[in-house]
């Protein structure tokens, strides 16, 4: 093919002339690489220092312990994010004063390439990775002595541990800084950039397609192993090798165990199932919670908790956008918590305000109301307050308390919280105490974590949870607690077992971005119960179904719209059109495919007739498949 002269393209284009040419783009980055470089300046300037050098090692290769096998490789993340490497062995150096990022890697070792594959060439990591040069390991050390002696500023290391491929310059040296390194790079991290997001974004696509499996499939399950083994093989599938953190499906009763792992109990007899799972995508975790019935449909007990719990999620995410305080959407979640508790008189002998200085929620929502994600699940978990956000807590404590602010709020119902508001937020430090301790919350809802900011990408995964052991060894037993807490009803909510909802969220610049997609709610419901929106694809259609249907009560039968609602307005009519026999397939099925497609169309049709008793397969059961 001819070369393209891009300073003669006007008068070729002109000329109309075809051809095909080759377009040879010279970059000085990769179009697609993942950003180090630019991570690494963010780091040297919260540092805050024009020279230095910047040393971090890889994660080695490493045997199990009394074994000839290989530790699942797992990459040092402080590492990943000042070099996007995912390989072993590897390390860097970054020259602050000269702007140089350096990659160090192995030589090829002909022994590992046969057995375990060969790790990168130089040419091959120029193209892979964001960096200004690509060393060989063995010439780290000669390359940190030589700026020893003729550079300026500091060597900053992570850990002195991690040090040894520069051993021997020492770490006890004023001009090795082992403890400024970590906080700067958590200040970096802690936003993320469109690259971080996108992979977020990702990782939380593949777990939606694993959390759909599951559902699709949880009615013909017979023990948790099953729902670990099918979210698993889905990740695998779609190309996420590696989960962000171990799979949690516990049923009833296990559904209380925080970070419960056995999954291996069956579920015959158990009411809902709770998982949380969530694949991880080069290297960035998603973090994603599902509560549901396991036949499909909610005891009245686990579907009044799980309403609570969907009120936290819901209301706390409305309220995200950056200059908020996580601390006080912590606190707003036991209010809500709280009022719900009371109204199914769970608790008791109390008002929100006397129940919540006591901290008798925490019986039932014992944890953080959500964390930091990214390169970790729980991501950057020493993040301090920075004098920005120092200044910006002072000017708030001008104004009124932002708790108070919160918290005088409508929900989203229109309705208020409590109506005892004046006295929890008096003394609002008493709550952050209670609620906000680091025993209990990580950042950003700890009482001095920063505000949130665009960028952050956190959690929202508020639970109501009924721990037996919890309960009878320290709540029921404690007279302070023990006051509010109406043992008799609560004995009808124990085997529920647990609810928990959560949802990753990107802050954006006017409020929040739901990274989220994994089906929850009545959507869930219809996947458990194969009444998703899709197409009618073949009809099982037998006169004994037709006359079955025919012999519905009036009060029995209705119209599931394309939104899945009951519409029983439309009974009469319904009766009337299936109140003559048919016995000819052919004409139920055009009549069907009639209604449906007008149903579809917004054109009124009567979609599909059901009964309340069966659902929609059991009085309709034709085939369908998503679109």
């Amino acid at each position: 093919m001819a070369a393209l002269d891009l300073r003669a393209l006007d008068e070729r284009l002109d000329e109309a002339e075809e051809k095909d040419y080759w377009i040879h783009m010279d970059t000085s980055r990769g179009i697609d690489k993942y950003p180090a470089k630019q991570h690494a300046r963010a780091a040297a300037s919260k540092l805050g220092v024009e020279s230095g050098l910047i040393y971090l090692a890889g994660a080695p290769t490493t045997l199990l312990e009394d074994s000839d096998q290989a530790v699942p490789f797992r990459q040092r993340r402080y590492f990943y994010y000042l070099s996007g490497s995912n390989e072993s062995d590897n390390h860097l150096l970054y020259d602050i004063q000269t702007d140089k990022l350096t990659l160090y890697i192995p030589k090829i070792d002909l022994r590992k390439a046969v057995w375990g594959g060969a790790g990168s060439t130089k040419s091959e990591a120029e193209d892979l990775y964001d960096v200004d040069a690509i060393a060989y390991l063995s010439e780290l050390e000669r390359d940190t002595k030589t700026w020893w002696k003729t550079g300026d500023g500091k060597l900053y290391l992570l850990h002195p541990i991690q040090s040894h491929a520069i051993a021997s310059i020492g770490t006890s040296s004023p001009r090795v800084d082992a403890t400024t390194l970590q906080s700067a790079i958590d200040q970096c991290r802690v936003i993320k950039d469109d690259y971080e997001i996108d992979l977020i974004r990702q990782a939380n696509k593949v777990s939606a397609d694993a959390h759909r499996a599951v559902l699709e499939k949880i009615k013909s399950f017979k023990n948790e192993s099953q729902v670990e083994g099918i979210f698993l093989d889905t990740c695998v599938s779609e190309g996420a090798h590696s989960q962000a953190y171990n799979i949690i499906a516990g049923s009833g009763s296990n559904a209380s165990v925080l970070h419960y792992g056995k999954n291996d109990e069956p579920l015959a007899g158990r009411q809902v199932l709770l998982i949380d799972a969530g694949a991880e995508w080069n290297c960035y975790a998603s973090d994603v919670t599902r509560t549901f019935p396991i036949s499909g449909t909610w005891t009245e007990e686990a579907k009044a908790i799980y309403d609570i719990v969907e009120k936290m999620q819901d209301t706390v995410i409305s309220r995200l956008k950056p200059g908020v305080h996580y601390r006080d959407m912590q606190v707003l979640a036991h209010v809500i918590a709280a009022n719900g508790l009371l109204e199914l008189g769970i608790l008791h002998n109390g008002t929100v305000a006397e129940i919540l200085k006591a901290g008798t929620t925490l019986a039932f929502f014992p944890h953080g109301l959500g964390h930091h994600v990214g390169l970790e699940v729980h991501d950057v978990l020493n993040i301090r307050i920075s004098t920005e956000d120092e200044q910006e807590r002072r000017f708030a404590a001008l104004k009124e308390s932002s708790l108070h602010f919160q918290l005088t709020h409508k929900d989203l119902d229109g309705k208020s919280f409590c109506d005892s508001r004046p006295s929890l937020t008096s003394n609002p430090s008493e709550l952050y105490a209670t609620f906000n301790n680091p025993d209990i919350c990580m950042s950003p809802a700890r009482e001095h974590s920063p505000t949130l900011k665009e960028g952050m990408v956190i959690t929202v995964e508020p639970g109501i949870y009924f721990s037996k052991f919890a309960l009878e060894n320290h709540f029921l037993k404690d007279p302070v607690h023990s006051q509010y807490i109406n043992k008799d009803v609560l004995k009808k909510y124990m085997n529920v077992g647990g609810v928990r909802i959560e949802d990753d969220i990107l802050i954006t610049r006017n409020g929040y971005d739901n990274l989220t997609t994994a089906p929850k709610g009545e959507d869930a419901l219809r996947i458990i119960r194969g009444e998703e929106e899709g197409s009618v694809t073949g009809f099982a259609l037998t006169n004994r179904t037709i006359r079955g249907m025919q012999h519905l009560k009036i009060e029995d039968r209705g119209v599931l719209d394309w939104n899945g609602k009951m519409c029983h307005a439309e009974g009469q009519r319904m009766q009337k059109k299936m109140s003559n026999p048919i016995s000819d397939d052919t004409r139920v099925r055009e009549w069907v495919l009639e209604q449906t497609e007008n149903g579809r169309n917004g054109k009124g049709g009567d979609c599909f007739p059901i009964s309340k008793e069966e659902g929609l397969m059991k009085a309709f059961p034709f085939r369908r498949k998503r679109e």
